[in-house]
């Protein structure tokens, strides 16, 4: 191949011409050490790694990019059902997805807020916050305890300054500069001052102002690791449960009361305050021209342990608290209270049944499964439609026309079978599993549909028993959460808000006075002292020049003599007042922005 040296050849070191610098040789040989070894650099170590991940770990742009990819992480969770939330779900989407569905609830997509990854993902995060913030509020204790920086020997440079002259000594003209910094203004808190005596009669006084940027900054990362924890911690204490309750009975507080209940990894449910609540009344009021929904109320009463049963209310978005937990009113409709009678006239059934509302005049949809029946009689299931106010605009053709149960009917189609109760599958209430049933026909081969209104006994076909509307009761859905960190959630929330607002907007500034000694007095009105000024901000800041000059200005109108003062009296600033000098070298207008500031 082109290029290869020759076998047998000398290698040499091939330097492109003009790479030679201060740590070359000019392009010469590497020459061996006195073992004829070419120098190395030592070996890092596994000591030397660790301390290489750590500052990586710890870096800002690490820190930052944890929290995209925290972000990026939760994703799935909002993409697919999980298991906590929704099981039936969960297996719903594995039995649809049988090639990915597996795989994806090996890798934790159905349960990521407590995957691995995503774990990991989030102690990191938490790692990496630590470590970030614990050198820097060492340094910013320091800061806090330091003295401000000595006044620089030139202004020249600095973006704003300022001069003028007095007749009060150097040394009073520094003390009232001292006194102007550090008295503090309505909602401008004061600088921290130093005055210094340079010698030869000059007296100078540095200032600073603005660690409540530095603080800001701290807070807010603080604010952040709280949330961290917080967040963690309610996850892992926290429950959440929902559960129907039928006007006239009551709800106890333990885990087998609840339709759905979740719980953190570390709750227990035997920790539960049993308290309890019954439902005495629902009301609901409507719009009577258009129907929409204007207010809902349930009267309660709760009892907790060793104390008076209490009546309270709960509206929606308006909750009561019992037992640590909140209460809300997530959802009401209708159940109707039915009894079911067999073949044999025994009572099969007998209780209020939930219906869904449907749409705004409360059409609502349930299902009465009836599997305790006598003998080797099918199990009976009874499917259809509650209509609150029932109309029938066509024959056969009913629908309702106003939320309120002014003309209720239930319209019902009748099912025999196995109700497939006893197969060990969980099975949704609101849903009639048909596999195993039949539907009740007439002799035409028409499908069997029972109308019932309250107080009316009707025939179930096919010799299976009766029917009997008792009553319609309401049922409201109750929605119980405890989160005990959702206090602190919140503090937290508010101390990232503030820190990051003090970090945003707290100007960090450094103000510097010099009061010199003038030269020798050569008649009257001659100034003594020289005071100049000068400031230096963070960043660009367009409101410390104005401030520099409300500090000279302060300061020469306190330590000038009324003689003086109406020698150099100008008609745009006060009595008692100078303008600044703008002829002296290195200095510029209080009003004229100096070349490279705003």
């Amino acid at each position: 191949m082109s290029g290869d040296p020759t076998p047998g050849a000398p290698r040499t070191a091939y330097r492109p011409e003009g790479l030679d610098d201060a740590f070359s040789d000019g392009g010469a040989q590497r020459t061996p050490d006195a073992q004829g070894t070419d120098s190395a650099l030592p070996a890092i170590g596994a000591l030397g790694w660790l301390r290489w991940a750590w500052r990586q770990l710890t870096s800002m742009r690490v820190a930052l990019l944890l929290l995209v990819l925290l972000a990026v992480a939760a994703v799935p969770g909002t993409m697919f059902p999980q298991r906590p939330q929704d099981p039936a779900g969960v297996a719903a989407y594995v039995a649809e997805h049988p090639s990915t569905g597996p795989w994806l609830d090996r890798l934790g997509f159905f349960d990521v807020y407590a995957s691995v990854w995503f774990s990991a993902v989030y102690l990191l995060l938490f790692v990496s916050l630590v470590g970030c913030i614990v050198p820097r509020v060492r340094v910013h204790a320091a800061a806090l305890r330091g003295r401000p920086p000595r006044t620089p020997r030139r202004f020249g440079r600095f973006p704003a300054q300022g001069a003028g002259t007095s007749d009060a000594a150097p040394q009073v003209v520094a003390e009232r500069a001292a006194a102007v910094l550090r008295r503090r203004r309505i909602g401008v808190p004061a600088f921290r001052v130093d005055v210094h005596d340079e010698g030869a009669g000059t007296w100078s006084v540095s200032a600073e102002r603005g660690y409540l940027r530095e603080t800001g900054n701290l807070v807010f990362h603080l604010a952040l690791l709280g949330l961290l924890v917080a967040v963690a911690t309610g996850q892992m204490l926290h429950y959440r449960g929902q559960a129907i309750v039928v006007q006239g009975t009551g709800f106890a507080n333990v885990q087998a009361s609840y339709d759905t209940f979740e719980r953190g990894t570390a709750f227990d449910p035997a920790d539960l305050v049993p308290f309890t609540m019954r439902l005495d009344e629902f009301e609901a009021r409507f719009d009577p021209e258009t129907l929409q929904s204007r207010d809902f109320t349930a009267h309660v009463t709760v009892t907790e342990p060793g104390q008076e049963p209490e009546q309270r209310t709960v509206k929606v978005n308006h909750p009561t608290v019992a037992g640590g937990a909140k209460v809300y009113l997530q959802g009401n409709g209708y159940a109707p209270a039915v009894t079911v009678r067999d073949a044999a006239g025994e009572v099969a059934f007998s209780g209020p049944v939930p219906f869904l509302p449907r749409d705004e005049v409360y059409t609502s949809k349930g299902v009465i499964k009836v599997p305790d029946v006598s003998g080797d009689q099918p199990q009976i299931g009874l499917d259809g439609f509650l209509l609150p106010t029932a109309v029938e605009p066509a024959p056969g053709l009913w629908r309702s026309v106003d939320p309120q149960p002014e003309d209720p009917l239930l319209v019902l189609s009748v099912w025999k079978g196995n109700l497939g109760l006893d197969t060990g599958v969980p099975q949704n209430v609101y849903r009639l599993d048909e596999s195993r049933m039949e539907q009740a026909v007439d002799e035409a081969g028409d499908a069997v549909t029972l109308y019932v209104r309250p107080g009316e006994t009707v025939e179930l076909p096919d010799g299976l028993g009766t029917l009997t509307f008792d009553a319609l009761p309401r049922f409201v859905a109750l929605d119980l959460r405890h989160d005990p960190s959702l206090a602190w959630v919140l503090t937290f929330a508010l101390l990232a808000v503030a820190g990051l607002m003090a970090s945003l907007f707290a100007p960090r500034r450094r103000l510097w006075v010099r009061a010199t000694p003038g030269a020798p007095d050569e008649g009257p009105g001659t100034a003594a002292t020289v005071v100049s000024a000068a400031g230096l901000a963070r960043g660009d800041d367009v409101g410390l020049q104005p401030e520099l000059d409300r500090v000279l200005a302060e300061v020469l109108e306190a330590s000038m003599a009324p003689s003086t003062a109406s020698d150099v009296h100008d008609d745009t600033t006060g009595p008692g007042t100078t303008v600044p000098d703008t002829t002296g070298p290195g200095t510029t207008a209080p009003d004229t922005p100096q070349e490279g500031t705003t």
